[in-house]
């Protein structure tokens, strides 16, 4: 193999001068962002609350990595870019990231192990005990002994979604979807998925806008729509303990048109907007709007859409009529019909508007999906145990919510107010900086050459003065 000099780098030069490189520059980051992250937690607590849904059963006299500072290094770490726990056996160094977590000695050279002192920060076989310890601790368990709460975070996620309104809103839309997330090999509950064509876990996913109100890993081999009322009844009961005036309505895809989820609906006083899988009776009786929209089309020669309605029930599965709406769209490679059923009057929105402003924009929900699973790792699920997995998909969950929240107070007003989580990672939080510690005070020297650094220094200014109550989200 070629002799490699690791003390000097030499590359191409530029014109007479020589270009001569070291890795010789002190305590540098490249995710000087993650103070902004930092800045956002002290005023929301997303992650303190977090924290406080685990039960460390581990001695305390032995504990060097508080279960705060481990699942605020975890999700800082997805939040940045950092999938995998191995990464974290070289961000432990990093006393940029020790200072954002919120450790005392960022440098780490008061670690008891001699071979851990200038390691501030959890290794990845410390992390993997957070995320792999049972629901239940056995009396003989050495090392996985930090015990989750699930039905906690479920609820502290409608929490900081109800926490980001100043006021309660006229009315909600509620969106439910459902995705797939590949399996890496033969962990619990993988089946293989026709639609998908290969071995996945079906999750569930439900949001209000750009906020999180459940994400449930479930076994593939199920409805779509499965669980989805267990779901939609818990978070609705906490909505309307804070709101009870608020109107809420809920909107999916086909897969979700279900008796038990309209009739759910019906009976709690929700409105819903579903798609509809289109069958011969529903052809038949939207025939009329299709004709018109087909001679539209062979008269002017442009794509047309010809809105309808009618009373529509199934043979047996429905319990009763129900509203149904028509857009019957003729394109130059055909008729392109969509059916939708609503609980909503013609009096509270005609037929196009029902289907144009108000179903179209539930496709905004995959965006919001997409984020999470490609930004923030949410498919990064290959533990073996479909609890484990959860667990997993809970702190890429809370780490969009942290990130959204960074969205909320601090980028208002600027470039990156709608951005999306990948790009206000590679744009405002992978800034590189200089750290150095005194017995007094911690220097961080941020790049000259920083494009955003106007962002930057707004967005800080926004979050430290956003009036946000103590121990909310």
């Amino acid at each position: 193999m070629t002799e490699c000099n690791e003390k000097q780098l030499e590359f191409h030069a530029l014109g007479k001068r020589a270009v001569i490189g070291k890795f010789d520059g002190g305590a540098i980051s490249s995710d000087g962002g993650a103070l902004l992250l930092s800045e956002v937690e002290a005023k929301t607590h997303i992650l303190d609350r977090l924290a406080g849904l685990f039960v460390d059963h581990r001695k305390p006299d032995l504990i060097e990595h508080s279960v705060r500072e481990l699942i605020g290094q975890r999700v800082f770490g997805l939040v940045l870019g950092y999938e995998d726990l191995n990464d974290h056996d070289r961000l432990r160094f990093d006393p940029l990231l020790a200072a954002a977590v919120g450790k005392l000695d960022p440098t780490g050279q008061d670690r008891r192990a001699e071979q851990d002192r200038g390691k501030a920060l959890a290794s990845s076989s410390t992390l993997n005990r957070l995320e792999l310890s049972a629901k239940e601790i056995e009396e003989d368990a050495r090392y996985k002994k930090i015990v989750a709460n699930p039905e906690g975070m479920d609820s502290l996620l409608v929490e900081c979604f109800l926490k980001s309104y100043e006021r309660a809103p006229a009315q909600i839309w509620i969106d439910l979807d459902a995705t797939d997330d590949p399996t890496h090999g033969r962990q619990e509950g993988r089946f293989f998925h026709g639609y998908y064509g290969h071995y996945c876990y079906l999750p569930l996913y439900i949001f209000s806008a750009e906020h999180l109100l459940c994400a449930r890993l479930r076994p593939s081999n199920i409805d779509a729509a499965a669980g989805s009322v267990e779901e939609l009844d818990r978070i609705v009961t906490q909505i309307r303990e804070q709101w009870p005036e608020t109107k809420i309505a809920i909107r999916g895809e086909s897969g979700f048109c279900r008796e038990h989820i309209m009739a759910w609906c019906e009976a709690n006083g929700v409105d819903f907007l579903l798609g509809l899988a289109k069958n011969s009776r529903l052809l038949a009786m939207s025939l009329s709007a299709r004709i018109q929209a087909q001679l539209t089309f062979l008269h002017t020669g442009e794509a047309n859409r010809i809105f309808d309605e009618f009373s529509y029930q199934t043979r047996d599965s429905w319990s009763a009529a129900r509203r149904v709406v028509v857009k019957a769209e003729h394109l130059s490679k055909g008729e392109n019909p969509r059916f939708v059923v609503t609980s909503l009057s013609a009096g509270q929105a005609d037929a196009r508007t029902l289907y144009e402003d108000l179903y179209c924009a539930r496709g905004d929900m995959e965006n919001r999906i997409k984020e999470q699973q490609l930004d923030l790792f949410a498919d990064r699920t290959s533990t073996h145990t479909l609890y484990a997995n959860q667990l997993r998909l809970y702190f890429s969950s809370f780490a969009y919510v942290l990130e959204c929240a960074l969205r909320r107070l601090g980028l208002q007003g600027t470039e990156l107010e709608h951005a999306q989580c990948g790009t206000i990672r590679t744009r405002l939080l992978k800034v590189g900086a200089q750290v150095r510690v005194s017995v007094r005070k911690v220097w961080i020297s941020f790049s000259e050459a920083f494009a955003l650094a106007r962002v930057f220094i707004l967005a800080l200014h926004n979050i430290q003065a956003e009036p946000v109550p103590i121990g909310s989200c």
